[in-house]
Order: structure tokens, then sequence, then C-alpha cells
């Protein structure tokens, strides 16, 4: 059966596991054709891409493109433009978490994390604008976090990244306001991906305990970094925010920071 999308055509990036990858079945879901992108091993890559287009009936390529490298994720719009038609839906999820206090932090990590976190989004979204405007229709979502919102110690790479994409997204929504063309962040709290493990492993160490044992304490409403509400948001609950965005409900949606962090930022 068709869905909402059919016909669209969404370039997600970070999207072979995790958070991306949720992205691209919720909108495979509704009929929207997809191109993958990101890292990993190359056959279990592939089964992804077959497994969705199986079971959606829906298109779906891949492009590896380095989120580090400029000219590699402008080339990543041509060829989702090429492969899929054109790119309808562009969601910016890519990213990369390092903890260190400031005065240790790694300088390569801040120079990936600006690059991956930050100018790639600045990419890909001034090379895909122009068609989308010239369409006069176009969604634009970018990944951002509840550390857009506020800080946490030991991320400082991270907070700078995304309080930056939030800036961004409302520059972005504001010079396409009178077009058919959004742009929004979705801040999402504590979800269990392969981003956020070794912030639990951290966290484990710091306490002396087995990982496992250690997750109660790591979302307890004593730690000043994580929701109060007890459990990890998960994947399908921020998938949903972006399927939302991507419908006519979501057309007045404009430079929003869509929040869902069981209750983090509500302290």
């Amino acid at each position: 059966m068709a869905g909402f999308l059919d016909g669209r055509t969404a370039l997600i990036t970070g999207s072979t596991s995790g958070l991306g990858l949720g992205f691209a079945r919720a909108l495979a879901a509704e009929g929207c054709a997809i191109m993958l992108n990101g890292f990993g091993d190359t056959a279990e890559i592939e089964t992804t891409r077959s497994g969705l287009e199986s079971e959606f009936g829906v298109t779906v390529r891949y492009n590896g493109a380095d989120m580090r490298e400029p000219e590699q994720v402008v080339g990543m719009v041509e060829d989702a433009t090429a492969q899929l038609g054109k790119v309808d839906i562009l969601i910016n999820n890519a990213g990369m978490q390092h903890r260190d206090p400031t005065e240790g932090f790694p300088v390569d990590k801040w120079d990936d994390m600006l690059a991956i976190n930050l100018s790639a989004p600045f990419h890909a979204t001034r090379a895909v604008l122009p068609q989308m405007k010239a369409r006069d229709w176009g969604r634009i979502i970018n990944t951002a976090s509840t550390n857009a919102l506020v800080a946490s110690p030991n991320v400082v790479a991270y907070t700078a990244t995304k309080h930056g994409i939030l800036g961004m997204t409302k520059v972005v929504a504001l010079e396409t306001i009178e077009t058919g063309v959004t742009c929004n962040a979705i801040c999402p709290g504590t979800v269990r991906t392969n981003l956020s493990e070794h912030r639990i492993d951290t966290f484990a160490e710091e306490v002396g305990l087995p990982k496992e044992e250690a997750l109660a304490d790591y979302l307890a409403q004593k730690q000043p970094y994580h929701q109060p509400m007890g459990r990890f948001i998960t994947v399908e609950e921020i998938a949903a925010a972006a399927v939302y965005l991507c419908s006519d409900a979501g057309a007045a949606m404009r430079g929003a920071a869509f929040t869902i962090d069981g209750g983090w930022t509500a302290r």
C-alpha cells in the first residue's frame, strides 16, 4: 500500500545503522525512496539496502561519502539526485561523539567533529536547496541533541556543534520561510545507539560497575545530563518525529527544535 510519501525521495546521512537507519525505515514505510549513507561492512550495508527494498517495496540506494570531505558530501547529493531523480528530503544525521575535558580534548577529534557534525550538514543543505526551491517543496531535518539546548561536561565539541546546527537550522528556515521548503531540528535525549555506547562505557568505568548494571544509574535523575524518565528513548519515537515533519501537518514547523528528551530539559 502506498504511503503519503509515495513518489518522494530522501537522502539520509549516517543511515546504515542506529537512528539514521530508523529514519530510513520510517520514511520507506510511507513509500519514500531512500539514499543511504554511512560506514560499515560492505556486505552488511548491502544486506540492509536490499532488505529495505524488499520489505517496503521502494527504491533504496547507497552512497559511501565521507562526511569529513566537502566534495564528497556535494557529490553524494548529486549522486542521490541522479539515482533517485531528485532529493525531496534531506536528513543530516551523521554524527560523531567524543568525551574529554576541554583542556585535554584532542584537537583532531575537535576538527573531525566540526566537519562531520556541522560542516557536512552545511555542504549538503547548500547543495540541495536550489532544487527544493525550484520545486517549491522540501524537508530538511537536522539531527541535533538536547546538547543543542543545554550543556553537559566533557563534551565541548559535541555541544558546540549541536548548538551550531540549531543555529543553522533557524537561518535556513528563515531563508525559506515563504517557500514550501521547511528546515527543522530534532533534539533527542538519550537514545541507545552506537553513538551513545561509548558514553555508557565511560560512565560504567567511572562508577566501577559492569555495563548492564550501570544502566539504571546512567539514566537516573541524579545524573545532570540524562533524562529523568528512567528509560532510553527509542529510535522509533525519534523517527516518528521525522515522519511528522515530512507530512503536510508539519508544513508550519519552521526552525523548530523538536525536543524528544524524556524530560531532560524540563528540569
